[in-house]
């Protein structure tokens, strides 16, 4: 007899991310509610499901649904703002005073309405967020049918959200108590960054992130000037403040780390930390080029990210994925560093890792929830192809992603003769929100 499943889909290939180097040509994903329950040839598939709907995908790739590791996904709403400028006076000057002025549950629910609306359009099921009013973020995200993993900020400095730091962390510690149920929601302690955060401040998130079972996500040697303010006001690089707080630990997740000496490198492999590797916006601010090529030889874990928007100025990880495989390769002279499935596995399993989610997310694998990307092969541009999984990286682009499935519900899809379909918004509603705060956020350029 037959097993009942709620949806099977059959591709030209299943790229499974693990195993290593596999590609499954004329395979299907079998799903049953969330989970993927089995990956076998096409053939195979009539003689042992009957399925609620299947989903024929003669001349596309089938692969898990893009991580991205480092967001601020409200900021959407800054796309370009003060384009041009560096770190510290594009978040002085221009940011920071935008944010006091405008930032709100309001901006912030709709912001990511905006950026969960872009990231599933490129084929991002996960994003590790940071930012403001997570009870808003969480409440868009949902209504999307996008994973988050939401950062509950915290710096010293008060904003429209919180007054101080002992705020930041009640007010973080209440939205997780109130979302901590819903299946698409997880949570990490993110202090901004070293040098808005105090050293009692940190130590205290160290010691609530392990007695509630939470990770933590900051901001680390983004910049050189970071580092050495962070030695002239402390006598120490920022690593080895935080090493010295004993924030360390696999549970930690370090955005940019874009200036990481040797034995940085060897500390976080050591200490399992992980690092979300942000390429586009370090060279937008002009921050540098994170040696990344190095601190995978120190196996650290290093994931990918795009920052925000309005340091991007894209939430588009197939740009990353090429940028991080095309910069490792000119930055150490290594034409073998970082091939295309090491890339691929930057955006998908290696996030899911550093997020605590890797028996989940990250891999298309039986047990695992089905969060699944399909991409087309069929364009002009695609053609020929010799190597799919190369061509994910070094060819393909967002606007190839054809469908995208967040534990076994589709969420979106680009039908080949009609407009975008999204399962939680229609395209006029996203139009409404840009009309809405363009002008107010423009006063800040």
């Amino acid at each position: 007899m037959k097993q009942h499943v709620s949806l099977i889909i059959e591709a030209a290939w299943v790229f499974p991310v693990i195993p290593r180097n596999t590609l499954l040509a004329d395979y299907a994903a079998v799903i049953d509610a969330d989970e993927i329950i089995d990956i076998c040839p096409i053939a195979e598939v009539e003689g042992k499901y009957q399925a609620s709907e299947t989903i024929r995908l003669g001349k596309h790739v089938l692969m898990p649904g893009l991580i991205n590791l480092h967001a601020h996904a409200a900021m959407t709403l800054m796309r370009g703002l003060a384009d041009g400028l560096a770190l510290a006076p594009w978040l002085q000057d221009h940011i920071w005073p935008a944010e006091a002025k405008l930032v709100s549950s309001e901006f912030v629910y709709d912001g990511t309405v905006l950026a969960a609306a872009e990231m599933l359009s490129g084929g991002v099921t996960t994003y590790n967020d940071m930012y403001f009013y997570p009870k808003a973020a969480a409440e868009a995200s949902i209504k999307m049918g996008l994973r988050a993993n939401l950062g509950l900020v915290v710096i010293e400095f008060p904003t429209q959200y919180a007054t101080d730091a002992g705020d930041y962390i009640k007010k973080g510690l209440d939205a997780r108590d109130h979302l901590r149920h819903e299946p698409l929601i997880t949570f990490s302690f993110a202090p901004h960054a070293p040098y808005t955060v105090s050293d009692e401040t940190f130590q205290r998130i160290g010691t609530l992130a392990n007695q509630v079972d939470i990770s933590v996500h900051t901001h680390l040697h983004e910049t050189k000037k970071e580092i050495i303010d962070s030695e002239e006001n402390f006598g120490l690089r920022p690593l080895a403040r935080l090493a010295n707080l004993d924030v360390l630990g696999p549970s930690v997740t370090f955005a940019h780390c874009v200036h990481l000496e040797e034995a940085e490198m060897q500390l976080l492999a050591e200490q399992g930390c992980s690092i979300a590797h942000c390429p586009s916006s370090n060279l937008k601010l002009a921050s540098g080029i994170a040696p990344i090529t190095q601190a995978i030889k120190y196996h650290v874990n290093v994931g990918l990210g795009t920052d925000g928007a309005a340091s991007n100025n894209r939430q588009d990880m197939f740009t990353e994925m090429r940028l991080a495989a095309l910069l490792a390769k000119a930055n150490s002279g290594d034409a073998t560093a970082v091939p295309a499935q090491q890339a691929v596995e930057m955006a998908t399993i290696n996030g899911a890792k550093a997020l605590g989610l890797d028996d989940k997310i990250g891999s298309i694998e039986k047990g695992k929830l089905a969060d699944l990307i399909a991409v087309r092969f069929f364009d002009l541009e695609m053609q020929p192809c010799f190597d799919p999984i190369s061509h994910l990286v070094y060819v393909a682009g967002r606007e190839h992603v054809s469908h995208v499935w967040v534990a076994g519900e589709l969420h979106y899809h680009q039908p080949t003769d009609g407009a975008a379909v999204y399962s939680g918004i229609e395209p006029r509603e996203l139009s409404d929100i840009v009309t809405k705060w363009e002008s107010k956020v423009s006063e800040f350029k």
